[in-house]
C-alpha cells in the first residue's frame, strides 16, 4: 500500500489541541475544526467534491496506530486509503484504520462504501463519539490531523492529512 502517499502512520507527535500549534495560520481552522472535514470540503468546492480510493484492503496498522486503536501487535486490519478531492483536485489525503472488530454487525458495510466519504456515514451514526483531535506535522512538512471515533463503542482511526493544494482555498463561512 505503499507508495507516493503521504505516510501519517510514521508521524511520532501528535499533539493534543490543548497545545500551540505552529501550523500555518491558512491551515489552523481546518486542522483544528471538530465537524465534517466532508461537509467543509463540499462547501468550499461549492459541492464539486469526490472520493479518489488510493488503496484499501487488509494490513497490519503502524506502531502508533495500533497503540491509538488500543490493538495487540501484528493484528489485522482494513486500512482504507483515499484523496478527498474539491474541483477535481486532491486537497486531503485521508487514512481510516478499521480494526476487523469494528467490521461486525451494522458496521460490516463500511468495508463496502467505495467512493462514498466514511464522514458522510460517521457523522450520521446516532452510535459515533469522537475522542479528541490530534494534530502533527509530518515529515515531509505536511500537516495532518487524527481521530479515534466510536461506532457503538468500536473503534476506528481517521487521519486526514492537508495537501498543499487545499492551502490555498478559502475555509468556507
Amino acid at each position: 500500500m505503499k507508495t507516493d502517499r503521504p505516510q501519517p502512520e510514521n508521524a511520532r507527535h501528535w499533539r493534543c489541541l490543548k497545545h500551540p500549534i505552529r501550523a500555518p495560520r491558512r491551515l489552523r481552522r481546518w486542522l483544528t475544526d471538530h465537524g465534517s472535514l466532508t461537509r467543509l470540503l463540499k462547501r468550499a468546492s461549492g459541492n464539486r467534491f469526490s472520493v479518489r480510493v488510493a488503496a484499501q484492503g487488509f494490513a497490519r496498522p503502524g506502531a502508533m496506530e495500533a497503540v491509538a486503536l488500543g490493538l495487540k501487535p501484528r493484528q489485522q486490519a482494513l486500512i482504507r486509503e483515499v484523496y478527498l478531492c474539491g474541483n477535481g483536485e486532491p486537497w486531503v489525503y485521508a487514512r481510516t484504520v478499521i480494526p476487523v472488530s469494528t467490521l461486525s454487525g451494522r458496521h460490516r458495510t463500511l468495508k463496502l462504501i467505495g467512493t462514498r466519504s466514511l464522514g458522510s456515514l460517521l457523522f450520521r451514526d446516532p452510535g459515533m463519539r469522537r475522542e479528541p483531535l490530534q494534530i502533527a506535522r509530518l515529515e515531509d512538512h505536511l500537516w495532518a490531523r487524527r481521530s479515534v471515533f466510536h461506532l457503538d463503542d468500536k473503534p476506528l482511526l481517521v487521519c486526514e492529512v492537508f495537501l498543499p493544494s487545499l492551502e490555498h482555498i478559502q475555509y468556507p463561512a
